[in-house]
């Protein structure tokens, strides 16, 4: 039995969508005729995601339909309904029922398609590779190899709703610079380009000579105004050509060498991945993914790619018989206490534990520093703004001082 999406025209004439289980698609028609709806279009969820000429149900397109905060929902409701002893087929289909989202249905019922007709669960998922990443499917496969599906996927709930409020806050945190710097930006634009010539426009009659500051000013001003459009187009399409650039990865490589070396964004990248690889380790080893396997899915979440580069090679060395301590002590990049704290858990037998703590030392020194800079960057900003209005009320006064001299 698969799942198959349905176009149909109910009484009223509008159209409805859906999902629903049957054998064939001449099935599920009959069903829709028995509701009293018409149906229109009738497709088997497996077939459009395998098509690639039809973009509207490419994997890419329907992995990100999917929200982390949806994953984590879906995750931790199959824990629940496992947990309780319902079976994985009927698991399911309830969270597919539950979802009140047409796509996560969509999905859900065709992985729940694959698991009926005997593929295991991790094999199912793997069809959505946009949807549930590598790590996700690589650490359902070894619950169901060890049997502790419940407790793992309770694991990935809280491994993907962490992820979820690290992302959130960091988002916050960063709104209300960026709307203050924006509107900074065009406050100052609109004086110079609209204000200030307004004002300065009774110097044009002057037969003196006016102060550099207000030259400067006015050539500012004018220059604003004259090619200020053409200057948001050049920063637009340097903007462009960046984006495009980064897509390469030898340039990629290099701007992210450069952000490791500078002080301040070095520290926060290396920081911030090192939290990653390491809570990412240590949730595949708790459910029990070989080491090497799980040193090679952690490197993949690290998005620094001289970081990423440098574990690849130290899980060369680990297969070689390097302790992971000493092989990612030699990348130079992850943070001595990350460094410490993964030699104890290989000392103790608890590596599982360490990184754990790892991770969450990493995000509290990331937090902190985040906070510092944003408290810093806002009484700093004020004092560029007031500065820059100080000049302009200088550039304005100085002259009508200068008249009032000669006037006396």
């Amino acid at each position: 039995m698969g799942a198959f999406e349905y176009t149909a025209l109910d009484a009223s004439g509008r159209n409805k969508h859906g999902v629903l289980e049957g054998d064939t698609a001449r099935q599920i028609r009959q069903k829709l005729r028995d509701q009293g709806l018409t149906p229109l279009d009738v497709e088997e969820v497996e077939r459009q995601i395998k098509s690639k000429r039809n973009w509207q149900f490419n994997l890419k397109n329907i992995g990100n339909s999917i929200s982390s905060m949806d994953l984590a929902l879906i995750t931790r409701q199959l824990a629940t309904l496992l947990r309780s002893g319902l079976p994985i087929e009927e698991a399911l289909r309830s969270v597919g029922k539950q979802s009140g989202k047409p796509r996560v249905e969509r999905i859900i019922l065709a992985v729940r398609s694959r698991v009926r007709e005997g593929h295991s669960l991790a094999s199912g998922l793997s069809e959505f590779p946009n949807t549930f990443p590598e790590l996700y499917c690589k650490t359902v496969e070894a619950g169901e190899q060890t049997g502790h599906m419940d407790i793992i996927l309770e694991r990935l709930a809280d491994y993907t709703e962490s992820h979820q409020q690290m992302k959130q806050k960091t988002v916050l945190a960063l709104f209300y610079p960026a709307l203050l710097t924006i509107m900074s930006i065009l406050i100052i634009s609109v004086l110079l380009a609209y204000v200030v010539p307004q004002v300065t426009s009774m110097f044009d009659n002057l037969n003196q000579e006016l102060p550099w500051i207000t030259q400067a000013l006015i050539a500012t001003s004018d220059t604003l105004r004259d090619y200020g459009i053409y200057m948001l187009l050049a920063i637009l399409g340097l903007v462009a050509v960046f984006s495009n650039m980064m897509k390469r990865p030898a340039f990629k490589m290099m701007v992210h060498k450069i952000i490791l070396k500078t002080p301040l964004l070095g520290r926060l990248s290396r920081g911030a991945n090192a939290a990653r690889f390491s809570q990412t380790l240590s949730i595949l080893i708790a459910s029990s993914v070989p080491i090497l396997e799980a040193l090679r899915i952690s490197s993949q979440v690290i998005t620094s790619l001289p970081m990423r580069t440098s574990v690849e090679k130290a899980t060369i060395a680990v297969r070689e018989g390097s302790g992971i301590h000493h092989a990612l002590e030699k990348t130079g990049f992850f943070p001595p206490m990350t460094l410490s704290l993964i030699a104890s858990g290989e000392a103790s037998g608890d590596l599982q534990g360490m990184l754990e703590r790892s991770a969450a030392i990493q995000e509290r020194e990331i937090d902190a520093l985040i906070s510092t800079l944003l408290g810093l960057f806002e009484p700093i900003l004020i004092m560029v703004m007031g500065g820059v209005v100080l000049i302009i009320v200088l550039a304005i006064l100085l002259p009508i001082f200068q008249i009032n001299q000669l006037i006396a």
